[in-house]
């Protein structure tokens, strides 16, 4: 077990709370005052510490840089009336970190460790903790080679890492997506589960290419046909036909979302009809044509539920129902809000609280 004594803390001397506006925030843009980092090289993590939050040195040679050894993961605290910290089902956050690191051929991290760092950061950084409506302090815990050297081979050391950012609303609007049938975002046998930097960096090009046609994200399918859903832009992607709540089953290409899997058990919870199947394209098409298309959003950390207000294929745009009739998605984004934020009663066992 690792407690906080193993945790060396350093705390800066020019803290910059004082010119943080918690009534103004972007999403990912602010950072609070420290980092935990730690080490691992012989086998083991060492030299556990936060300190203020600055800069690294790398060398020219860094096997992160030229071989993309890199993952991360996305959690978000809040605070509840009486000023605990909650965080929602960060053991999945933990597991999938490890999911990803053996995937990638990178050290683990033990559960005590990741959320120990989180938990103690955490606390030392708590004033950052927003309150305003829509905010939260975004958690990004992730890793990266440190090795200094030019040759492909897994490095042997790494350097684990948790930032803290108060950040607003991912999405503040619903929005428009284009279906992908050109790239691909992950292929069968591919790193399309893990949390790794290099499948984001692979989507920026043809996400970039969408927006310039007024698109805020695409909807990926599958690389083989393109004739299947996978995901949305960066999140897991779910349709509500005909009364049954539809979803792609957890492949190689898909990322197991925390908010996914949560999504899932309130339909059962809630009797809504759940099909965990292969989606295909032209049966998202059809129905929305014949106005059987009662709801499609976005799933995930940063968003929670993202609203999809049009959908564009083959040159068509095809507009869904209006967000504000969406009982469902309303009562899933409400209902997953007010558990994170402490509002209500926390019947799943979700949430850990310090």
């Amino acid at each position: 077990m690792i407690d906080s004594l193993d945790i060396t803390i350093q705390k800066t001397e020019n803290s910059k709370l004082k010119d943080f506006d918690p009534s103004n925030l972007k999403f990912g843009h602010t950072f609070s005052d420290h980092m935990f980092v730690a080490d691992y090289k012989d086998g083991e993590w060492t030299d556990l510490r936060i300190i203020p939050f600055d800069d690294f040195s790398l060398s020219p040679a860094n096997s992160a840089l030229h071989y993309g050894q890199s993952i991360f993961e996305g959690m978000k605290a809040f605070k509840n009336q009486d000023g605990e910290i909650l965080l929602f089902r960060p053991e999945m956050n933990a597991k999938r970190f490890n999911n990803s690191a053996e995937r990638m051929c990178m050290a683990e991290v033990p559960e005590e460790l990741f959320m120990n760092a989180i938990k103690q950061l955490l606390k030392v950084d708590e004033d950052w903790i927003p309150d305003t409506p829509g905010s939260s302090m975004y958690i990004r815990p992730f890793m990266f080679a440190t090795d200094n050297f030019l040759g492909v081979r897994p490095s042997e050391t790494y350097k684990f890492v948790v930032i803290n950012s108060p950040s607003g609303p991912y999405y503040a609007d619903p929005v428009r997506v284009k279906i992908e049938t050109e790239f691909t975002r992950a292929a069968k046998g591919g790193t399309g589960s893990a949390k790794t930097a290099g499948n984001y960096a692979g989507s920026l090009y043809p996400a970039q290419k969408a927006k310039k046609e007024g698109f805020d994200q695409l909807i990926w399918t599958d690389g083989a046909t393109h004739n299947f859903v996978e995901e949305a832009g960066t999140m897991n992607v779910m349709f509500l036909i005909d009364g049954k709540l539809r979803t792609t089953p957890l492949t190689s290409t898909i990322l197991p979302g925390v908010t996914r899997d949560s999504v899932l058990q309130l339909a059962k919870h809630w009797d809504v009809p759940v099909e965990e199947a292969p989606v295909k394209v032209d049966e998202v098409i059809k129905a929305a044509k014949e106005g059987r298309l009662q709801d499609a959003f976005g799933v995930g950390t940063a968003a929670t539920i993202a609203h999809i207000k049009e959908i564009g294929y083959e040159d068509q745009l095809y507009t869904l129902p209006d967000v504000e009739k969406r009982e469902f998605s309303a009562r899933l984004r409400d209902y997953l809000e007010d558990v994170k934020r402490g509002k209500i009663e926390d019947e799943h066992n979700w949430i850990t609280k310090f």
